[in-house]
């Protein structure tokens, strides 16, 4: 992947105590446009990401993972595709304050995250995580949580209410609902496989407030 002019890898020593060179600019030194940033991340194999800059064309999309190998799919498609409007970061999560700037980004997709049954400040969707995201997602900026598991929605619901966020969109049962849209429609292969197995996806929406410090709930802190 390191020939892909659209993937990124920063050095993982270099971002302890240093910036990325891209923190700030990407719309401009990257894409070469304002349209809105979307980031996906845990984005797998990176078929979230190439089919949402396929069905929004204008928007810049970034998918994040650490894991090259799974990541390099979906780079791959986007290259042969031609797709201009996606790139592909591999970094930890928990170093994306070194990639992007205050408000820097639109929207954030999590899509079927590890639930960490036993390490609740782990899941993305922890106030640990979602104030990191306040550092450089635009005030009221979206957030979309699509998931298999139930423990990862009904955890992500009560942080929410902790924090007095009230969900745009909140579905234990997504395809049930009515509300599968052609963006909420696109499926991955691990979704596929969820499907067919009958369990239900469920999906959550919402904004962030901002500067907000957020808290965890007290009975699920490590």
């Amino acid at each position: 992947m390191r020939t892909f002019p659209h993937v990124f890898e920063p050095d993982g020593k270099l971002i302890l105590t240093q910036d990325f060179h891209m923190k700030g600019v990407w719309k401009e030194k990257f894409f070469g446009n304002q349209s809105p940033l979307v980031l996906e991340l845990g984005c797998g194999r990176g078929e979230y990401s190439v089919e949402l800059a396929r069905r929004n064309p204008d928007h810049n999309h970034i998918g994040v993972d650490i894991k090259g190998a799974r990541m390099w799919k979906g780079a791959r498609e986007a290259l042969d595709a031609g797709l201009k409007n996606v790139a592909f970061l591999r970094t930890r999560i928990e170093f994306l304050h070194r990639m992007f700037g205050p408000h820097e980004v639109d929207e954030i997709w999590v899509t079927f995250p590890d639930p960490q049954p036993q390490k609740p400040r782990k899941r993305l969707t922890s106030a640990r995580f979602l104030n990191l995201y306040s550092g450089f997602l635009k005030p009221g900026g979206l957030v979309h949580l699509k998931s298999d598991s139930l423990i990862m929605f009904d955890y992500t619901r009560q942080v929410l209410e902790l924090n007095s966020i009230i969900p745009e969109i909140s579905t234990g049962n997504l395809y049930g609902s009515g509300l599968a849209d052609e963006i909420l429609s696109i499926r991955t292969h691990y979704e596929s496989g969820f499907l067919q197995t009958g369990k239900p996806i469920t999906y959550t929406r919402f904004r962030l407030p901002g500067e907000t410090l957020l808290r965890e709930p007290a009975d699920l802190k490590e």
